[in-house]
């Protein structure tokens, strides 16, 4: 697994993780990491290791550069790791992990983003 390793090391609850395709990286993408940036809150970015196809025309390892260079000024700060995972079929937990699960709902103009039509737009 790669990683893009903030400074310092995390202390439990301290990172706030997401995890997606990010193909490709969007202002919708932005708007939902800052949710927690926002609150001071450090962000793990996970990118599943899923095969290229139509939906995912990247590599992870290319998704991962992409990223990369767009939260650049971020991980350097230490905020943001960025780490590439096996894909994954599910998410699940027992009780008393000590996290929380929390779902963000967007604004009607961030949820109406489509990665797909970005895609279609950049011939991908």
């Amino acid at each position: 697994m790669q990683n893009i390793l903030a400074k310092g090391s995390g202390k439990s609850g301290e990172w706030a993780m997401y995890i997606g395709r990010w193909q490709p990286w969007h202002a919708g993408h932005r708007w939902l990491i800052n949710q927690q940036l926002n609150q001071g809150k450090k962000v793990l970015i996970a990118i599943r290791d899923v095969e290229p196809d139509e939906k995912n025309p990247w590599p992870p390892q290319q998704v991962l550069m992409n990223i990369s260079k767009e939260l650049g000024d971020l991980i350097i700060k230490g905020v943001i790791r960025i780490i590439i995972v096996p894909d994954i079929e599910s998410i699940n937990f027992g009780r008393g992990v000590g996290y929380d699960v929390i779902e963000h709902i967007p604004p009607a103009e961030i949820g109406e983003i489509s990665a797909t039509k970005i895609r279609e737009a950049n011939g991908k």
